[in-house]
């Protein structure tokens, strides 16, 4: 009998990634949000003179997340903009490995999450689910289930079609 070889739920690639910095409209609901939904830790919380969320830090998984208020008048300045102050629409995707995609799906559902895509085992060797947050951020979740060689990546997908 074959051993199967071992996979971890996070490939080294991706261990070590760019660290996102988003702007809502409402910092402190979204950060209550990603608790409930994507199991999140506030790791840290600079409240803004005025009122509202100057900058914080979550952990999701082993990802961390910058966010703050996009109103808060040190953003502006800056011309930080929330998806929705952008007509609905948003140019990046967050992508983050755990360990339990569909768990993460049920969760992030019940918390409000819209569904763009169910869970799904895809040609990549990763189970995903992508997904819209309250505030507009889409969001794909994954868990890594094999490791597939570029010429196996490229003949699934030009199977899938």
């Amino acid at each position: 009998m074959t051993e199967s070889p071992t996979r971890t739920e996070i490939p080294d690639r991706y261990r070590y990634a760019v660290v996102p910095h988003i702007m809502v409209d409402d910092a402190a609901a979204a950060i209550d949000f990603y608790r409930r939904a994507f199991g999140a830790r506030e790791d840290f919380r600079l409240d803004a003179p005025g009122g509202g969320v100057l900058h914080a830090e979550i952990t999701i998984g082993g990802s961390v997340l910058m966010l703050g208020d996009a109103s808060v008048e040190e953003a502006e300045a800056g011309s930080f903009a929330a998806p929705a102050a952008l007509g609905g629409g948003t140019s990046v995707t967050l992508h983050v490995f755990v360990p339990d995609v569909d768990g993460l799906a049920e969760r992030a559902e019940a918390a409000g999450a819209e569904i763009l895509q169910p869970p799904k085992d895809m040609f990549h060797g990763d189970r995903t689910v992508i997904l819209k947050d309250p505030s507009g951020h889409i969001w794909v979740f994954l868990t890594h289930l094999e490791d597939v060689s570029e010429e196996e990546l490229r003949r699934r997908m030009a199977a899938a079609g």
